[in-house]
């Protein structure tokens, strides 16, 4: 048939081998090559031995990450794309290398070895799983993942405009690295900062807000967010990747919880990955939800109607949504 596209198996050998593409970024990462290549096409010569690497092995690298889009080549030269300049070079303040310690991390990946067994559970077990209490790779991912989130706490702290709201009280649950409620103390020098985490968590979350100077107006309480006493008289709450780990009935609980700790006219600011209600768009938001089954015993990518279910019926009046630069919403409630 005229115009017909012939079937290909090419969908099949990209995804198949797929893992040559995270293994080809990680290595360039390990190697410092994108920093090594910085703003000028260099030859392969000059990077292996900025990246103590040999040429072989630097030429077919670097042509690998030209095919999947890393760098570009002109004659025997390669040059870093707009993207690779900003997030995989050091030289970068947005350099976001640091992140595959958490994202390619053994102990993340290890929950897709045998994902046929999940699926056919339709659970993880949480003794095995990344809610399991008090599980180290969280301060993992507290270290590694905290310069992807600057630019979206940066953002949250605009929208809810904390910097003309004069004194606050925030609490900040599952706070991790802790820069969402240190991005709103340093929008707004009256805001008063609860970060709510496991205690080895809260020791990286307390280096970053001492290293950025909002440290004085910063308190911790270590435990189970579901379980801990973190007090009321709170303003405002910030509940950033958190809720996608649990079902939705337990996400209920925990919200209503945080609508008891709020004043009359409190918000809460949720940061997700949401899909569309067709659960396959946009691919971003909607392929969280793979890492969900995979790694917890009941998360999930939420819409935004079931969000905005669970908010109402944990005490939240109005909702609304608003989308940030890349996969992620936020959904901020109002008691």
């Amino acid at each position: 048939m005229a115009g017909h596209t012939p079937p290909s198996p090419d969908l099949f050998f990209d995804t198949t081998q797929a893992y040559q593409r995270t293994a080809a970024l990680r290595a360039a990462i390990d190697l410092d090559l994108f920093t090594a290549i910085g703003d000028q096409a260099r030859p392969v010569p000059a990077i292996a031995a900025a990246c103590k690497a040999s040429e072989r092995g630097t030429r077919i690298l670097c042509d690998y990450l030209t095919i999947i889009g890393f760098l570009t080549k002109s004659g025997d030269r390669y040059q870093l794309t707009p993207d690779s300049a900003v997030f995989l070079s050091k030289a970068s303040p947005a350099y976001m290398g640091g992140t595959m310690e958490f994202l390619a991390s053994a102990e993340v990946r290890q929950h897709f070895d045998d994902l046929a067994a999940t699926v056919r559970r339709g659970s993880m077990p949480k003794e095995d799983s990344t809610v399991s209490d008090e599980n180290p790779v969280w301060e993992t991912f507290a270290r590694a993942m905290m310069p992807m989130m600057m630019m979206p706490a940066q953002a949250i702290a605009a929208i809810l405009g904390v910097a003309a709201a004069g004194p606050i009280k925030v609490l900040d649950i599952a706070a991790g690295h802790g820069i969402f409620g240190i991005a709103i103390g340093q929008a707004n020098p009256q805001a008063e900062i609860v970060a709510v985490d496991w205690a080895g968590v809260l020791k990286v979350a307390a280096e970053n807000a001492a290293t950025m100077r909002v440290g004085a107006r910063h308190t911790l309480v270590a435990g189970d967010a579901f379980t801990v006493d973190w007090g009321t008289g709170y303003d405002l709450a910030l509940m950033t990747n958190f809720l996608h780990h649990f079902d939705i009935p337990t996400c209920t609980t925990l919200l209503t919880k945080v609508a008891a700790s709020l004043n009359t006219g409190g918000r809460i600011a949720v940061l997700e990955f949401v899909p569309n209600e067709d659960r396959i768009s946009p691919p971003g938001s909607a392929m969280f939800a793979m890492q969900m089954l995979g790694g917890t015993p009941s998360g999930d990518a939420y819409t935004l109607a079931e969000l905005t279910s669970m908010l109402t019926a944990a005490g939240f009046s109005t909702v609304a949504g608003h989308p940030l630069q890349g996969p992620q919403t936020l959904v901020v409630g109002t008691k």
